[in-house]
């Protein structure tokens, strides 16, 4: 066997491999042999027809089976031999496998083409200029939240004139006959100068206006259209209103508490208050870690010099996912994916040089983490936590397996963040919801 490596690009390269007769026809003699024992061919006891007949049947299905395999093993020790790391998987040559002629050839020839990158350089210390942040509460996030709570759980009325933040249920008209459908208008997405038309109004009142110049926002999201129907919407329209919905918000008693909280978990005023201070506060700290965390990876990329083979890739996630996704669907999603592959490179090479692992203990905890945080918005937490250990072993044990090596990645890359952190002395920082947000917009 021979197998030669032809870098013809920074990036990209073919690997050649020439087999001859002593490399596989040991094991395709073997394999007839085994199945001259097992053969059932009519006039012969079976077992006992000649391995020459057996040869004539089996031989060449075999001999692919065989190459096929020492192919593959050899493709992949020679490799892993490399220092450069290979992206994707090898990419067949066909039309050379095409002129194959597997009854009469002795010697054969096959050639891949592979992507790699060369070397991985990741420079982790106090040069990279870095900036995490940390959000501060202020007391109109709490108070904002706390009415949404009242409204959510609030009682829902039918009264007889409108108001503002009302939704009007009603018929919508096209003066031009093009659209009509029933439906619900929230008042609180009428711009501030339309808005008067739509105050005070009774059932059975008509109001004309243009959607598009009076309604704040998407069109169709306001209104629940689709993009076709809401692009019916052009000029004056008529609505006329059948009814009114209000929500009168919850009154901050026991019931409220019990209803957000489940019972006995909030007694008063104060206690629901610093409840939902405390868990805003988690939810935010969570949003910012996240945040923080690409930020971090940002940075890291942009200081790192890491070429990819894209034009391979590309041929590669085609081929990989083939009648899944057209080319366009790569050309779209490729940068994402080319930024998170430079992300696993970068990760991988900080964790190895710095002696960073994921533990099996690591894996479970992070685990346990998702699925209390996922218990949680059910409002099933404490009830299930009996039951965590299952709840663990069916995830990880899920999607054939890939649920395990995803946490296992998510683990260290939090590993390889936080020794980030102590290498570059990020400055910190205390912003507002407001500024937090604007930051994500940004």
């Amino acid at each position: 066997m021979e197998i030669t490596l032809d870098k013809h690009a920074e990036n990209e390269a073919s690997v050649k491999i020439k087999l001859n007769e002593a490399d596989y026809q040991p094991k395709v003699d073997a394999k007839i042999k085994e199945y001259a024992k097992k053969a059932n061919i009519k006039g012969f006891r079976p077992g006992k027809a000649p391995f020459s007949m057996v040869k004539n049947l089996y031989g060449t299905s075999v001999l692919v089976e065989e190459i096929n395999t020492l192919l593959s093993a050899s493709l992949n020790d020679y490799l892993k031999a490399q220092e450069f790391k290979v992206l994707g998987d090898p990419l067949p040559v066909t039309e050379d496998a095409e002129q194959i002629d597997w009854k009469k050839q002795k010697e054969f020839e096959f050639e891949y083409r592979i992507g790699f990158v060369e070397k991985v350089d990741v420079s982790v210390d106090d040069t990279l200029e870095a900036k995490l942040y940390d959000i501060e509460l202020s007391d109109k996030e709490v108070s904002d939240a706390i009415e949404n709570i009242k409204s959510q759980y609030g009682k829902m009325t039918n009264p007889e004139e409108s108001q503002e933040n009302d939704f009007l249920y009603g018929d919508l008209k096209s003066e031009d006959g093009g659209f009509e459908e029933s439906l619900s208008i929230p008042l609180s997405k009428i711009d501030g100068r339309s808005l008067k038309k739509f105050i005070g109004v009774k059932k059975g009142d008509i109001i004309t206006f243009d959607p598009n110049k009076a309604i704040k926002g998407d069109l169709a999201e306001a209104l629940g259209l689709g993009p076709e129907d809401a692009a019916k919407l052009s000029g004056e329209c008529t609505f006329t209103v059948q009814n009114i919905n209000r929500t009168e918000e919850a009154e901050m008693n026991q019931e409220l508490f019990d209803k957000v909280f489940g019972p006995d978990q909030v007694s008063n005023e104060e206690e629901f208050i610093e409840k939902v201070k405390n868990i805003l506060s988690e939810n935010y700290k969570k949003e910012i870690k996240v945040f923080n965390e690409e930020q971090l990876k940002d940075l890291l990329i942009e200081n790192t010099k890491i070429e990819l083979p894209q034009d391979f890739l590309k041929e590669w996630l085609l081929k990989a996912n083939e009648g899944k996704v057209s080319e366009k669907d790569v050309e779209n999603e490729y940068p994402a994916y080319s930024k998170q592959l430079i992300w696993s490179l970068i990760s991988n090479k900080v964790a190895e040089e710095n002696d960073i692992k994921a533990e099996h203990e690591d894996v479970i905890e992070k685990t346990k983490e998702m699925i209390r945080e996922q218990l949680a918005s059910s409002g099933l937490a404490s009830q299930m936590e009996d039951n965590m250990d299952m709840f663990v072993q069916n995830y990880l044990q899920g999607n054939e397996g890939r649920n395990y090596m995803q946490m296992l990645t998510a683990v260290q890359n939090e590993k390889v963040l936080d020794f980030v952190k102590t290498k570059i002395a990020p400055k910190e920082e205390k912003i507002s919801v407001d500024k937090f947000k604007e930051l994500i917009e940004n």
